[in-house]
């Protein structure tokens, strides 16, 4: 029933058969209070070891005083063992040298030659499904419904509804044709009120865009 359905506010939305809280899965929108982290509603991540801290947990390198952000849309499956590598683990490789002295003293960081640019915002769509194990490289840009297949490490633009996999990731295929992807964009169900799109779960989880269609808000 939808009145059953859980809060995107809530922090353990899974429930056992017991009537207790699955701790491995949390929404990440309740568990993570970041600067430079966004999420959106009903996003979630699972862990075998769930840990206490869920932001530096999954982007370990992101700070509260990194200039880069880390954007993950509604609606979002993230397993357990990805982490987003975002661009404030990265070193300067422009030189001869990596290695950043500025971390070990001998003066203030900024300016310093050893110190690399600001990275760009690492974005996740809407209705990803992240694999076990999965890598986010920095700046990577992942589109809406894209499959990233376990163990995969991504870096670049990903376009929408593909699924990818591997080491670098690439396209293994599209989920859907060009066409029927633009029609899912324009709906973009994920924004329909969870009253919605809980009545049309037939439809968004079947392979029948003009029923889905049909199912859209008027």
């Amino acid at each position: 029933m939808p009145g059953l359905f859980a809060d995107p506010n809530t922090l353990h939305p899974v429930l056992l058969p017991d009537g207790s809280a699955h701790p491995g899965t949390v929404f990440l929108k309740a568990a993570i209070d970041h600067p430079r982290i966004d999420v959106g509603d009903f996003s979630y991540a699972s862990a075998h070891h769930p840990p206490d801290d869920w932001a530096a947990h999954l982007a370990p390198y992101l700070y509260p005083f990194s200039p880069e952000r880390l954007e993950i849309g509604k609606f979002c499956q993230i397993a357990n063992g990805v982490q987003f590598i975002t661009a404030s683990a990265n070193h300067r490789h422009d030189g001869f040298s990596t290695f950043p002295f500025m971390i070990f003293g001998g003066g203030e960081a900024a300016g310093r030659p050893s110190m690399p640019a600001p990275g760009g915002d690492t974005r996740i769509g809407h209705d990803v499904w992240i694999g076990t194990g999965a890598t986010i490289l920095p700046g990577a840009e992942i589109g809406n419904g894209v499959i990233v297949g376990a163990g995969s490490v991504v870096s670049g633009r990903v376009p929408s509804y593909t699924v990818i996999a591997g080491n670098p990731a690439r396209v293994v295929r599209q989920r859907f044709d060009v066409a029927t992807a633009a029609r899912l964009d324009g709906l973009a169900w994920w924004d329909w009120p969870i009253e919605q799109i809980l009545a049309a779960e037939s439809e968004i989880c079947g392979g029948d865009i003009a029923a889905l269609e049909r199912r859209a808000p008027t």
